[in-house]
């Protein structure tokens, strides 16, 4: 609104500059003229007379006047002919910049602060006739590898393509809008006892949008997320509409991409606990909250304790110890990750330096840290900050995490190969199993998934894998771990099939580090100087999301 009055301040300026210059233009020609009129016949008349031998000569000064008023009266066309065509200029460029404002310059479409504008004219219109108004908001799934694999310019011919058909599909009086990058949105009136026409509209717009465009030769494949809000009593605004359908867009894509959802309000209270999430790991970080805690390794064959797999877990002030399937999605999300797991990390790391030396640690890095090409070098400082040996650190690394960028993954390997560092390729047998990766990255240990484990003695599917996984490792010289040992009849089959090493709640449940510290101190595997702590209250608070 603003800019309208803006635009229209300055429109009322240029329009009265322009007419003063019209007006002095316009009396300098009807000056002009009159003085041509009154002088005009006499220089004339008194030329002819002295062309045709009369005594009387031209005036010279009337003659120099009237000369004058003609050159006046050809500035003067000259001019009214120049402001015209500044005129007609001025009103071309303002019309444009008008276009401009209110639309995309890529698609034609709206932009957002049309839709905006527009769509609150749609709402109060409908709301007058009793009817309902549905907004919704279209992502398109996958565009960055687009633009990625064939550049930007096939990826604003994409955006064009896909604006030509979201126009296209929409009723009448129904109005269409990029918001920006790969993201749309559509408005339009419905009855509101007659929702099936909307979601008619949402699938033939996903249908429509996973069928691949050809552009220049190019074929390219996207899909579209489509997230539906509609009015009621509680969201009269075009505002509250495209926020609504905003979140039900994200449930779609969180959902597995290429479909719709219409907006609940459980989403929106999902999107709070996650924004309260982020903002908690934000500040807990550096505070601290985020701890280790350790889950033994034990000898299977011995029963002896062989190490620790350090897990997270956040000390919430108020909560008490929340488990990681709560908060490492969001961190992950979030992009905190790294941060996370090198706080955890070194705590750990300065923790272990008291214990006995032939116990080993092992961590699990997520698929976001992979793609780090720092990481190795971050794991290392910190091994030489903390004083902790490389040659007792185990890396675990998921198979899902090598297919996004083998080449990065296999430098990062390497790196913390030549430090002395132990690799693990956790969760083996979970559907992405590959020879050709224990092949290419110099693994040290296979550790076989926890859901084969837990089922061993149930299902003989289940009891075959683990014992192909074992033989698999025994050729290729690579011990094995089995986790998720909750049950002592699965210790004898394990063994029975040369599995040597496991971890499970049938050895204790995760550990804090005054538990670690009582247990090692009761098996003399504690150095001197390092006392348990007496047992800390907050080892007996609840476990959320264990």
């Amino acid at each position: 609104m603003a800019w309208r009055i803006w635009q229209s301040e300055k429109r009322k300026t240029t329009s009265v500059a322009s007419a003063r210059r019209d007006i002095v233009t316009g009396g300098i020609m009807v000056a002009a003229t009159l003085l041509l009129i009154g002088t005009g016949g006499t220089v004339v008349s008194n030329f002819v007379a002295a062309m045709t031998g009369g005594h009387q000569a031209a005036d010279q000064v009337l003659t120099t006047a009237v000369i004058l008023n003609v050159a006046l009266l050809l500035f003067g066309w000259r001019r009214y002919r120049d402001l015209q065509h500044e005129v007609e200029e001025r009103a071309v460029a303002e019309e444009r910049a008008q276009s401009l404002a209110a639309s995309d310059p890529l698609t034609g479409l709206l932009n957002r602060r049309s839709l905006a504008e527009l769509g609150a004219e749609l709402v109060d219109t409908a709301t007058a006739k009793g009817r309902g108004v549905a907004v919704l908001m279209i992502d398109l799934d996958h565009f960055k590898t687009v633009n990625d694999l064939h550049g930007h310019g096939i990826g604003d011919r994409l955006l064009k393509a896909c604006a030509t058909v979201i126009r296209d599909m929409l009723p009448q009086g129904a109005l269409a809008a990029r918001l920006g990058g790969d993201e749309f949105a559509c408005a339009l009136t419905l009855d509101r006892q007659s929702a099936g026409q909307i979601d008619a509209l949402a699938d033939a717009l996903v249908n429509r949008l996973a069928i691949p465009f050809d552009l220049d030769g190019a074929r390219a494949h996207v899909s579209a997320s489509v997230g539906i809000a509609r009015s009621d009593q509680d969201c009269t605004t075009v505002e509250a509409l495209m926020r609504r359908a905003d979140i039900a867009m994200y449930a779609a894509k969180k959902g597995g991409r290429n479909r719709m959802a219409w907006f609940d309000t459980s989403m929106e209270r999902e999107l709070q606990l996650r924004n309260a999430i982020e903002a908690g790991l934000r500040d807990g970080i550096p505070r601290g909250e985020f701890v280790p805690y350790y889950e033994q390794q034990i000898d299977l064959e011995t029963g002896q304790l062989q190490g620790f797999e350090v897990l997270a877990r956040w000390n919430h002030p108020i909560q008490g110890i929340i488990g990681p399937d709560i908060f490492i999605p969001v961190a992950e999300e979030a992009g905190l990750i790294g941060d996370l797991s090198t706080a955890v990390m070194r705590q750990a790391f300065e923790e272990a330096k008291s214990w006995d030396a032939g116990l080993t640690l092992s961590v699990n890095i997520s698929p976001s840290q992979l793609k780090d090409p720092w990481l190795a070098q971050k794991i290392v400082k910190l091994l030489v900050e903390t004083g902790f040996p490389a040659s007792r650190l185990e890396i675990e690394i998921t198979e899902t995490s090598l297919f996004e960028n083998l080449g990065l993954a296999q430098s990062i390997i390497g790196s913390l190969k030549n430090q002395g560092i132990r690799l693990a390729l956790d969760d083996f047998g979970t559907g992405y199993s590959s020879l050709a990766h224990l092949r290419a990255l110099p693994f040290d240990r296979i550790k076989i998934d926890k859901s084969f484990v837990l089922s061993m003695s149930e299902n003989p599917e289940s009891a075959a894998i683990v014992n192909a996984i074992t033989r698999l490792g025994e050729s290729l010289n690579l011990p094995i771990t089995a986790e998720g040992i909750e049950d002592p009849g699965i210790i004898e089959q394990l063994k029975a099939i040369g599995c040597h090493k496991g971890q499970g709640w049938h050895y204790g449940k995760p550990m804090t580090v005054n538990q670690v510290r009582r247990l090692l101190a009761e098996h003399g595997m504690l150095l001197p100087g390092r006392a348990p702590a007496e047992p800390d209250p907050d080892e007996r608070r609840h476990i959320f999301g264990y």
